[in-house]
């Protein structure tokens, strides 16, 4: 009977280590793995839609609240690349005393490349 109650315990012990590695490995494949990095990209508006040249666009890293910047393209484009996946981040921007809205991309999001529109109104 001891017998028994030993195999068991060790059959159970077994199944829940091998749940736990596999929840875990699940995580990181939904969350995008440690090795794939991310790419922002976006355009800047004004309030008439017209991109805007010369925007000062901020990254923030939620994390370690470091901050990149980007001046926007004459078609108003911007990019950031090589992004952690699993970090949020901040971004906005600023042109001429004006700024846009704070938008955030998820540490959850899974895609590679992450289009974000930014809109300043005017004063």
């Amino acid at each position: 009977m001891k017998r028994l109650r030993d195999t068991a315990a060790i059959v159970l012990a077994c199944g829940a280590f091998l749940a736990i590695r596999t929840a875990g490995a699940s995580a990181i494949i939904q969350r995008g793995g440690q090795g794939e990095a991310r790419t922002l990209i976006g355009h800047v508006f004004n309030d008439r839609e017209q991109p805007l040249q010369k925007a000062i666009v901020y990254l923030k890293n939620t994390k370690t609240l470091a901050i990149k910047t980007y001046i926007s393209e004459p078609d108003g484009t911007y990019r950031f690349s090589g992004l952690a996946p699993n970090i949020d981040y901040e971004v906005y921007a600023e042109h001429e005393g004006g700024r846009s809205d704070v938008k955030t991309l998820s540490g959850f999001d899974s895609r590679k490349q992450v289009a974000i529109t930014l809109k300043i109104k005017a004063k």
